[in-house]
């Protein structure tokens, strides 16, 4: 409850930001005739919409095993991540098909509106606000080793980069002006294309735990390794890794002298399960299954 706690506490920050933000923006791009702004004020809204999801998906995955979930929730927070990619995508989608459209007329020889100083000023302070949420949450999800929470933090990085692209588009346009307003638009179609990069990012890594990918490999053989310190065990095999959540699940097979007793051998994997527990954390899953050497 304590873990579930301070991620609500600092998702709760993030999403304050993002609420004064998009409304901010999204004036400023009104009355500042800015596409680039406009099109940031919608990523700031799918930062906000993006806050929400985490804290439903972080409550639901914080409840303890039952008898449909043998394995506890831990998925949910995957879940949420996964959402999480899904979303930045959509938000790209839109904010290139917007700065597409205002190419276009511009390479038909129509007039793109000079944007104003208001939009220019309100990407400065968005740039500023949203490193800030990024450096906090991204310092908290590792801290509270929440794979959600660290994934809103490069929503609100991505963001934070979105602004920067704007700023420069904006502030080129107003600067050099006449066909130069062009930079607006071609800001927000640029920022789009980093907005796939990281959705794609996310959206591979929450696929692959929700598939059921196996751990990396450097993890693998610490585990090994961790089973090798025992020197009366033999030949670890049939090693079977996975996520849940922030959790693990480690499921391997070890052969031990076949003339041991049987509280002998149990007492052996228990300290092998502990040793396991004590380097991959106490929540981790761990069954280990003796066998006799041939």
């Amino acid at each position: 409850m304590e873990r579930e706690r301070k991620i609500y506490g600092v998702t709760i920050v993030g999403g304050v930001a993002n609420a004064a933000l998009l409304v901010f923006k999204f004036i400023a791009g009104i009355f500042g005739h800015s596409a680039a702004m406009i099109a940031d004020a919608v990523h700031s809204l799918s930062d906000f919409v993006t806050d929400i999801i985490v804290i439903v998906f972080v409550r639901l995955s914080s409840k303890p095993a039952d008898k449909d979930h043998d394995w506890g929730h831990g998925k949910y927070e995957t879940l949420a991540t996964t959402l999480i990619g899904i979303a930045l995508l959509g938000v790209a989608a839109m904010i290139i098909y917007n700065g597409v459209g205002k190419l276009v007329l511009w390479l038909k020889g129509g007039d793109v509106e000079v944007p104003g100083m208001l939009a220019f000023w309100a990407a400065v302070i968005s740039v500023v606000v949203k490193e800030a949420v990024f450096r906090y949450t991204a310092f908290q999800g590792r801290k509270l080793d929440s794979q959600a929470v660290v994934a809103n933090a490069w929503h609100h990085r991505s963001d934070a980069l979105s602004s920067v692209g704007t700023a420069l588009g904006i502030g080129g346009a107003v600067l050099l002006g006449g066909r130069w307003t062009v930079l607006d638009p071609i800001a927000g179609v640029v920022v789009g294309f980093f907005i796939v990069k990281v959705g794609i990012d996310l959206l591979k890594g929450g696929v692959s735990e929700l598939m059921e990918a196996s751990l990396p490999e450097k993890t693998e053989n610490e585990i090994l390794e961790v089973i090798g310190g025992f020197g009366d065990v033999f030949d670890p095999h049939n090693l079977k890794t996975r996520k849940i959540g922030n959790k693990i699940a480690i499921e391997v097979h070890v052969r031990m002298d076949g003339d041991v007793t049987l509280r002998e051998s149990h007492e052996r994997a228990t300290q092998i399960e502990r040793a396991l527990k004590q380097k991959f954390g106490s929540s981790t899953h761990v069954a280990v299954h003796m066998e006799p050497v041939k």
